[in-house]
């Protein structure tokens, strides 16, 4: 994938790989040069983005659960 660097420096980071390494806004990334001297893009902070899972963790049995009155 290509993107084109603006006169600011900028990138934009392309949206599979953004996807692919849990990059939000407001994650932190970082280069590293690899030994053949190419750049490769890593997160730089533990978070990540959470799954569509993962975000209804602990909402299952929160309904309100109405008892019959013959109990």
């Amino acid at each position: 994938m290509a993107t084109t660097v603006t006169a600011k420096g900028q990138v934009t980071i392309p949206k599979p790989v953004r996807d692919m390494l849990g990059i939000v806004p407001g994650s932190k990334v970082d280069f590293h040069r690899a030994a053949d001297v190419s750049v490769v893009l890593v997160r730089a902070d533990k978070k990540r983005a959470a799954s569509r899972f993962e975000r209804l963790r602990g909402h299952v049995g929160k309904a309100s659960i109405q008892m019959p009155s013959w109990l």
